[in-house]
Order: structure tokens, then sequence, then C-alpha cells
């Protein structure tokens, strides 16, 4: 198996997306923004169109739709009385973007599936790079805001009487969601990304309780469902996003069944 490049380059990209999506997660989950993570994939996906659209990378034109979209919605959801349906309309352009910039670029059908539920055989060692590249990125941030973060993630009102700087931390939260997004989408594609992004987290704090356990067993969670995921599609030649979804799934209701039985 390992012997393929394409396979190589799925596993390294597959590793880093789930040390990010593990870590990520558990702010998260912590921040009630499982909703916003869920659009945030759906304009993944127009953002991707648009880059085949221009001739550019999926990946590129996804964290141009992301990181300006993701700071857009963040202050809409906090703002507006009627967030759910105003974020849904978002949502709705989204798509129908996407769907006008595929039609407008000529593309077939393949094109759309893999930016939909990812590619394995799509992910180029440039692709494995600009990963690389992100993914260090987003990790050297969090380790300098990651006390602040966590301050504010899980005891916003303290945070706010102790004057921490609570609007400019989300903004960049934001923006390290969209870039998280734009990067987990080239393994499990952006209509499943919100499943690397929530479930291990939220499997996870059926066990530990510790931001930093936490995150540690989050990321052992994501490592095992995009692993096991891609030597499945490996041998299955199915769609590794069906697996990875299906094993978060089974390791999220597993922990549900313990934390009862513990009750």
């Amino acid at each position: 198996m390992f012997s393929y490049p394409f396979m190589q380059n799925a596993y390294m990209a597959g590793t880093l997306i789930a040390i990010i999506s593990g870590i990520m997660g558990v702010f998260v989950i912590a921040r009630n923004m499982s909703f916003l993570t869920h659009i945030l994939s759906e304009i993944g996906f127009a953002g991707a169109a648009f880059g085949i659209f221009m001739g550019w990378q999926a990946l590129n034109g996804m964290l141009l739709f992301t990181t300006i979209s993701s700071i857009g919605v963040g202050e809409l959801g906090a703002k507006s009385s009627r967030r759910e349906n105003s974020i849904t309309a978002i949502s709705a352009l989204a798509i129908g973007l996407g769907i006008l910039f595929l039609s407008l670029a000529n593309s077939n059908a393949s094109y759309a599936t893999g930016i939909l539920f990812g590619s394995v055989i799509g992910i180029s060692r440039q692709n494995v790079i600009q990963v690389s590249l992100l993914s260090a990125g987003v990790l050297i941030c969090l380790l300098v805001i990651y006390r602040f973060l966590k301050f504010d993630s899980f005891d916003p009102i303290g945070a706010r009487v102790e004057g921490l700087w609570t609007r400019t931390l989300s903004v960049i939260f934001l923006v390290l969601l969209a870039f998280s997004v734009s990067v987990a989408a080239q393994i499990v594609g952006s209509l499943l990304i919100f499943i690397l992004l929530t479930l291990p987290a939220a499997t996870a704090k059926y066990f530990v309780h510790s931001v930093g356990a936490m995150a540690g067993l989050a990321v052992c969670f994501a490592l095992l469902g995009v692993w096991l995921g891609l030597y499945l599609s490996y041998v299955t030649n199915w769609p590794v996003s069906f697996f990875i979804s299906v094993i978060e799934v089974i390791c999220y209701f597993s922990a549900l069944m313990y934390n009862r039985v513990r009750s």
C-alpha cells in the first residue's frame, strides 16, 4: 500500500489533518461553533469551485472564501437575533455559487465529487506541502494564544470580567478555523469536514476532563478515523469519507454508552 505515492501523500496529509482537527475541535465544541463549522464547509465548497473556475488549486479558493466568510458569519451570528435563518441563507447562497462556478468552469462530475467528498488519489506532494505549511501555521498560532483561548472558551464570563481581548481572540480563532476547514477538506471533502472538527472532540470529553487531555484524546480519535479510513478505502475502493464518518460515529456512540454505564 505504501509503495504507491498517492497513499504516502494521503497518509502524510491525513495525519496532519487529524492533528489539527482534533485540537481545533476541542475549542469548536467549547465555543458551541459546530453549526458554524458546517456552514464553513459549504462555503468552502463554493471557494473550491471558484478556484477551479479561476484556474487555481481548489485549496486556494477554499482558503479565500472561508477566511473572509468566517469573520463575516461570526459577526453575523454574534449580533443577529435571527442568527440561524441568516446563516442558513448564507449557506444556501454558497452552495448555489459553488454549483454555478463548477458549471462555468465546464468541470465534470468527478471534480464536484472530489470537492464534496474528498479524494485520496487527488492528493499530490504539492498538496502535502501546502497542508504541512498551513498546519504548522495553525499550530504555532494556537500555541501562542492557547492560554487566552482556553480561558475565553471555557469561562467566557470570567474572560470578559478580567478584560481579556475576547473580540480580537474570536477573530483570530475564526481565521484559524477557516484554515482548518480548508485543510481538512483535502481528505474528507467539504461536505463532511465538520465530522473531523466536532466528533473526535465530542467523543473525548466523555473520557477526560482537562483541556490538554481532551485535545490529546481527540487527536487520537481523529487519527484512528483517518488512518483506518484510508486503509479501508484502499482495500475496498470505497470513498474514504464514508469510512471516516462511520468510524467517528461509532466512537462517539461508544462514548455515550460508556458514559451511561459509568453513570
